[in-house]
């Protein structure tokens, strides 16, 4: 089995790869080696998106606005370690 892809997707003429390499960071101290791949993905204008091996968890023209990371931990934990328990962002 292979270890799940986690894509963050951002448009660079926005300016959003600081946060997306933030939220990068964030996603790769939780779950560590869980996460086979974290790519930083350039996109088009306006587009950023939180994707689980091709499953979008966030898409910020969809969804409204940009994730908090709290929701986006949990989705992923339910899909890959849904033992896992999130410390604080659990509560």
């Amino acid at each position: 089995m292979t270890a799940p892809r986690l894509e963050i997707l951002f448009c660079p003429g926005c300016r959003w790869q600081a946060r997306a390499a933030w939220m990068a960071q964030e996603f790769l101290t939780t779950f560590g080696d869980a996460l086979g791949e974290v790519a930083l993905i350039p996109a088009g204008a306006g587009v950023f998106e939180i994707r689980l091996d091709g499953h979008c968890l966030h898409s910020r023209k969809t969804d409204g606005g940009f994730p908090e990371t709290r929701p986006i931990k949990q989705m992923i934990r339910d899909r890959i370690e849904p033992a896992r328990d999130l410390g604080h962002s659990d509560r």
